[in-house]
């Protein structure tokens, strides 16, 4: 029986606002503009960058205003964090071409930010929330102001939420009716595939999303339902992580710094602990029959190194 991909609707979200035009339609309705000539639209989007193991969904500029957009299937409190990040790529391939300047006299214009998050989860959140990177800094004791900030505005576009927004932008109301619609069948049926296709069919026949469905009915079916699940395999590395080792050295290594003071004692501990979770993502991905590339990947995002040191633990942990 095929498995669902839990990620289908951020892939989903990609197809449909694939083209220019759509993605810029989206643009007018959220910003109560009307641009209609896609020349002075510019897709950014680095196709190349990936965080968590997955590559960001949409960046693009329009006038003056750098847009990243995002498609998000779980509340995370992070996406400020994870804007920051990946804003600072995008100003860096924006200056790449003029970076003399600057040091240059003279200031460096630069497009103006703006980050929206398209909720389309299953937990019950607000038509709109404005989340913050301010709200994730610690706490001083002189409560000194932040150099830096980051907003990202999280809109939930799940079917009955934002009307006036799906009026606006048709295309994204019949994503969330596609959306609802795979759930209940999904729900309702214990075969998937039959399930998926069902809804597919029903939403062709209606007239819901029918040309991108009928243009790319096996591509949509292929994107929803894979054997290959990213957030069961997230699961199944804590517990081999923990089965490994990984959760008791860091532990251990927390206690002994408490107890003793010794920051030592604390480093020691995490540094044995990050280890064996390296070693068990490493084992993990080669039972799993994940490339070395890919492994090579998630080693660099999962524990926050550079490719020649996840290099080195792969050539020592990878079984021949």
């Amino acid at each position: 029986m095929a498995k669902i991909n839990k990620k289908y609707k951020d892939k989903l979200f990609r197809i449909i606002f694939r083209k220019k035009k759509d993605l810029l339609d989206l643009y007018n309705a959220i910003n109560g503009t009307n641009y209609k000539n896609t020349k002075h639209f510019s897709i950014t989007t680095l196709e190349d960058v990936v965080y968590m193991g997955r590559k960001n969904d949409l960046s693009f500029i329009v006038g003056n205003i750098l847009n990243l957009y995002e498609h998000q299937s779980s509340f995370s409190p992070n996406l400020p964090l994870r804007g920051l990040l990946y804003f600072a790529d995008l100003y860096r391939s924006y200056i790449e071409p003029s970076k003399k300047q600057l040091y240059s006299e003279k200031a460096f214009q630069i497009p103006l930010p703006q980050y929206i998050v398209f909720y389309n989860g299953t937990q019950n959140e607000p038509e709109r929330t404005e989340l913050r990177l301010s709200d994730l800094f610690l706490k001083t004791s002189d409560n000194m102001s932040p150099a830096l900030e980051c907003t990202a505005i999280m809109l939930n576009i799940n079917l009955g939420h934002n009307r006036e927004l799906m009026e606006k932008c048709h295309l994204l109301g019949e994503y969330a009716y596609f959306v609802a619609l795979v759930r209940e069948y999904l729900n309702t049926n214990t075969d998937e595939t039959e399930a998926v296709s069902r809804a597919v069919d029903e939403c062709i026949k209606n007239g819901v999303l029918s040309e991108i469905l009928r243009k790319n009915k096996a591509e949509v079916i292929d994107v929803i339902l894979t054997e290959w699940d990213e957030e069961e395999f997230r699961e199944f590395l804590k517990e081999e992580a923990k089965e490994s080792g990984f959760q008791e050295g860091r532990e251990a290594g927390l206690t002994v710094g408490r107890k003793e003071g010794l920051t030592v004692g604390r480093e020691e501990g995490l540094t044995i602990g990050r280890e064996e979770g390296i070693r068990a993502l490493i084992i993990t991905c080669q039972s799993l029959h994940v490339s070395k590339e890919e492994t090579l990947h998630r080693i660099t995002e999962c524990f926050s190194m550079n490719e020649e040191t996840a290099k080195a633990y792969i050539d020592e942990f990878w079984k021949i």
